[in-house]
């Protein structure tokens, strides 16, 4: 990653172009080039607003871009925003995914679940996957909270309301699946209940599996320790992890962490983060 591609500290970068992607989400794109790997994320600055992290959901050789979803304060300004207004970005940080040999080279398969706007963490993966032997789902709670669906071919496509798609849930087929693709690499972003429920059938099956988590961040690069999970640092030691860090967060599935540290289970702590 050379210089020019990575922001220590922020760089103001006008807005190029915004996307409606759902109801309440929309895509920030940046006309400027940057080191990345899919699964990575960068923080964006609002001046004398905040800063919070954002996976890139759209990336090429000469821009990129973010999803954000309407939910807090920061985002709510956010969504107020037009093109050519400016906001700072400093990244890409963290760990993203990994594509094994057998799957780059056509011998091995991988399945890659999203889940609402975690669908944001995994795009530029499944854009790289293309045409390799590879399975998308996506899920959402009902049509209008989809996002990407029509960026992809070949996905398959569940709401919990059965709105669009097939009702329930993208971990409802992953028996099915696997008995036709004996997949190698499970890759999932999304509610954690979803992600843990991924993670389970890969241990059931021997099979890897690689999940991007969500904690709340402030600094992005594991000083503050904010985003803690079982010892490891969400932003630095993740986003995403793989079975064998897994294997030894107890708290993934179960517990997070809110802004004052306080050590909570995943369903308050969703509903003070709004999701």
């Amino acid at each position: 990653m050379t210089e020019e591609l990575y922001f220590e500290q922020p760089v103001m970068m006008k807005i190029d172009k915004i996307i409606n992607e759902s109801d309440d989400t929309k895509s920030f794109m940046f006309r400027h080039k940057l080191g990345y790997n899919p699964g990575q994320f960068i923080m964006v600055w609002l001046p004398g607003i905040d800063e919070k992290p954002f996976a890139v959901s759209c990336f090429g050789e000469d821009f990129f871009g973010i999803t954000v979803l309407e939910r807090g304060n920061f985002t709510k300004l956010m969504h107020k925003m037009k093109p050519g207004e400016q906001v700072g970005i400093r990244g890409p940080f963290g760990h993203g995914f990994s594509i094994p040999d057998n799957v780059k080279d056509g011998t091995g398969s991988a399945c890659i679940i999203g889940g609402g706007c975690g669908m944001a963490s995994l795009t530029v993966l499944i854009e790289k996957l293309q045409g390799y032997n590879t399975t998308t789902l996506i899920g959402a709670t009902t049509k209008t909270k989809l996002l990407f669906k029509n960026r992809y071919k070949d996905i398959t496509i569940f709401t919990d309301d059965g709105s669009e798609g097939r009702k329930g849930y993208p971990t409802d087929i992953l028996e099915d699946l696997h008995n036709k693709h004996n997949y190698n690499i499970l890759y999932t972003c999304g509610p954690e209940i979803m992600m843990t429920k991924v993670y389970q059938f890969c241990n059931k099956h021997d099979i890897q599996c690689e999940a991007s988590l969500e904690r709340y961040m402030k600094c992005g690069i594991g000083i503050c320790g904010q985003c803690v999970c079982d010892g490891q640092m969400v932003c630095k030691d993740g986003p995403v992890f793989n079975s064998q860090a897994l294997d030894k967060m107890n708290d993934f599935g179960s517990y997070s962490l809110l802004k004052s540290g306080q050590r909570v289970s995943l369903k308050e702590y969703g509903e003070w983060r709004g999701c």
